[in-house]
């Protein structure tokens, strides 16, 4: 074993989830820079470490220094302290503050801020505001890197060990010792599986029912992320008998701990976390009562008010369209559900013309800032988002509109209902005031919510409710290709990808045959910076989204990203948090549901300001700007490319989309009709014709666990 000092350089690769990092240090006495390798985490480009392992030969790579083990040290030299003040590591200092201060204190500097921090006030720019920034920041810092020595060997980054610490004060390691597992569910981004490390290393016994109880919720949230509202108890506790690599009869008695806790409720042979058992039950009952409730839209003649609406908006709606608006002005609970093109935006407009007309009271709303303000720009008509219109709020602890303060409206209008997941949805209906009138509007052939639940279609199966299928496309929609070859689509059929016969024209979809994923990925980057734009006069990035099946791989989300990033935004100052790098003018999607923020899983932003001194990153979603410490940027990722998940509900004016067989995981039909509707001027595929069948003809989405349906079509009596 060796032992090596020097300064991070940069990082040239990371992997969240084993934390293995490929980086350069410019090692001490050396010239050229050093290539090491290890499980490092938390690391930024400034610090300097001292770094503990063995010097290995990679075949491909040469000499690297493999890292056994390694801390943060504090620089001897006035340029090694320069850069190490420079690296963001303490607030309120930057590089151009941290060369003030090494100028004027010289070796003393770290000296001067540990012990006499009222002497930086001889540096300009450094007034008592500022002192007390850097004085609070250091003395985190020294109090943080206790926790780092702690965690280090653990994979914690460094932005987590500062929520540890914010979290639990000077008692952090005590807590973390007396039970590890409090981490998985008191810290945003530290999960069982890192807890589980830690807590093995303190020596908790792999076979306890604590840690098998911890490892049930672990597995039940990671059901949850994947859509599911509850899972068989059998297949649930071979999943964690599996993962815990325990006896079987550990992960019972665990069960029966959480279910007497009333952590999870079993419901004969579903086994729910308790939230979602409330949220699904209650769902049902209220939607039910809903439906069954006395009105306040007084009865009017349909015929009528179809032919009055008809006049005032100078439109002539379909038999459908008709039958969705009269059921809008004379039933409870409504489902207007429809595939692109097939007029459900003008019965919003028309249903909101009438009961407007009536003196009614109307709200309009849609899961996502972006759904909002289509329906909004559509229908001259405020709309706000499901988390606005329920008036969340992070200080006073949730939805501040419920069943004792419920929505003051007569009508309740919601766009994009396909995207409301289980408690969305529950926390909606339970602030309908029971004499309104709710019109649910939707398109159910799209992909689920991204939340647990498949909302939209079990209020539909249940066959409870009133529900108008439209699927006559109007004569402008059936010019364009895109809303065409989308209906093909949902039929099952090849989408029509012949080029126009005339040269001169141009469609609105179009194929690119490439099976070679690399050379998919070459011809994406084209598109977007040089045929698009030249073509159609496109923006390359305000106009134009790649979306992706898949995350993983040379043609999915991550590294589509990195390549456009290069392409679109190269070089530049920028902030690295692991293997991310962000750069002013990037365009970035947050991750997250951040209430306090009000910036919500999927919103697009792009980054207008870094502040190194300050810790802080700006981003400017649709007009309003918000701020974000460094430690929160695990909350944003790039999105010059995003997955086909994360843009429901949003529109975008080209989209392109690689569709190869190695994404044939997830090729699905309701996959590739989300992204093809999802493009509202121009659509490019690229990939294979072969994948693209695939797709089309895999019809049976991934199952999804839940038992609204029957609740609704059973009546939830009991619940």
């Amino acid at each position: 074993m060796e032992t090596i000092y020097g300064c991070l350089e940069r990082i040239t690769y990371y992997n969240e989830e084993t934390h293995f990092i490929v980086a350069r240090l410019q090692e001490k006495g050396k010239k050229g820079l050093t290539t090491i390798v290890g499980n490092l985490a938390g690391l930024n480009p400034g610090e300097f470490l001292k770094l503990t392992g063995r010097w290995v030969h990679d075949k491909k790579f040469g000499l690297q220094f493999r890292v056994e083990q390694y801390e943060t040290v504090v620089p001897a030299t006035v340029n090694g302290i320069r850069k190490y003040l420079g690296s963001g590591l303490i607030k309120g200092i930057g590089p151009v503050m941290a060369q003030r201060i090494v100028k004027e204190f010289g070796l003393n500097t770290l000296d001067v801020i540990e012990n006499s921090p009222a002497e930086l006030a001889r540096v300009e720019g450094i007034g008592p505001k500022r002192i007390a920034m850097i004085t609070k920041a250091w003395e985190d810092q020294r109090e943080i890197k206790e926790i780092m020595v702690f965690l280090q060997g653990h994979g914690v980054s460094a932005a987590h060990a500062a929520r540890i610490y914010k979290q639990y004060g000077k008692a952090a390691v005590e807590t973390v010792r007396a039970n590890p597992y409090r981490l998985a569910a008191d810290i945003r981004g530290i999960g069982f599986i890192t807890a589980d490390r830690i807590a093995r290393h303190l020596g908790i016994d792999p076979n306890s029912v604590m840690r098998a109880e911890e490892g049930l919720l672990y597995v039940l949230n990671e059901l949850m992320s994947e859509g599911h509202v509850y899972y068989p108890r059998e297949s649930l506790v071979d999943k964690a008998v599996e993962m815990l690599e325990v006896e079987r009869g550990v992960v019972l008695t665990a069960l029966d701990r959480l279910r007497a806790d009333q952590r999870v409720i079993l419901d004969e042979d579903a086994v729910y976390l308790t939230p979602f058992f409330i949220a699904e039950a209650r769902l049902a009952r209220r939607m039910l009562a809903l439906r069954e409730a006395g009105s306040t839209v007084r009865r009017l003649d349909p015929v009528q008010a179809l032919a009055w609406v008809e006049k005032k908006l100078n439109v002539r709606l379909a038999d459908r369209q008709k039958e969705a608006v009269a059921l809008a002005v004379q039933s409870k609970v409504v489902i207007v559900t429809g595939g692109p093109g097939t007029g459900k935006t003008t019965i919003i407009k028309a249903v909101v013309k009438i009961l407007c007309a009536l003196g009614l009271r109307i709200l309009l709303a849609a899961p996502t800032g972006r759904a909002a303000k289509r329906v909004h720009e559509a229908c001259g008509f405020e709309a706000r988002t499901i988390h606005r219109l329920l008036g969340f709020s992070a200080q006073k602890g949730g939805f501040q509109r419920d069943q004792d303060s419920p929505l003051e409206a007569d009508v309740i209008i919601v766009d994009e209902a396909s995207m409301i997941d289980t408690i969305l949805m529950y926390h909606l209906v339970k602030a309908v005031p029971p004499q309104a009138t709710l019109i649910l509007v939707g398109d159910v052939n799209q992909l689920p919510s991204v939340g647990p639940g498949n909302v939209l279609r079990d209020i539909i199966d249940s066959g409870r409710f009133d529900v108008v299928t439209l699927t006559e496309i109007f004569r402008q929609s059936r010019e364009s290709r895109i809303v065409v070859n989308a209906h093909r689509i949902n039929r099952g059929e090849f989408p029509d990808i012949r080029r126009p016969l005339d040269p001169g024209t141009a469609t609105d979809f179009y194929f690119i045959e490439e099976d070679d994923p690399e050379r998919v990925v070459s011809k994406i980057l084209k598109l977007c910076r040089e045929r698009i734009p030249k073509r159609f006069g496109f923006h390359p990035v305000r106009d134009i989204q790649v979306l992706a099946p898949m995350h993983k791989g040379v043609a999915g989300v991550e590294n589509l990203n990195v390549e456009l990033q290069n392409l679109l935004n190269p070089g530049g100052a920028g902030i690295t948090r692991g293997h991310r790098v962000f750069r002013r003018h990037d365009k970035v999607m947050q991750i997250v549901n951040n209430y306090e923020k009000e910036v919500f899983n999927g919103d697009i932003g792009w980054i207008t300001a870094i502040n190194r001194e300050d810790q802080e990153l700006v981003v400017d979603f649709d007009d309003r700007t918000v701020k974000y410490e460094f430690p929160e940027l695990e909350e944003l990722v790039l999105a010059y490319a995003v997955s086909i998940h994360k843009s429901q509900g949003s529109e975008y004016p080209v989209v392109i989309m690689p569709v190869l067989t190695q994404h044939y995981v997830l090729l699905q039909r309701n996959l590739v009709y989300t992204g093809v509707t999802r493009g509202r001027k121009l659509v490019v595929l690229v990939g294979s014709k072969k994948a693209l069948a695939m797709a089309i003809r895999n019809d049976k989405p991934q199952k999804r666990y839940t038992r609204l349906r029957e609740r609704l079509a059973e009546g939830d009596n009991n619940r």
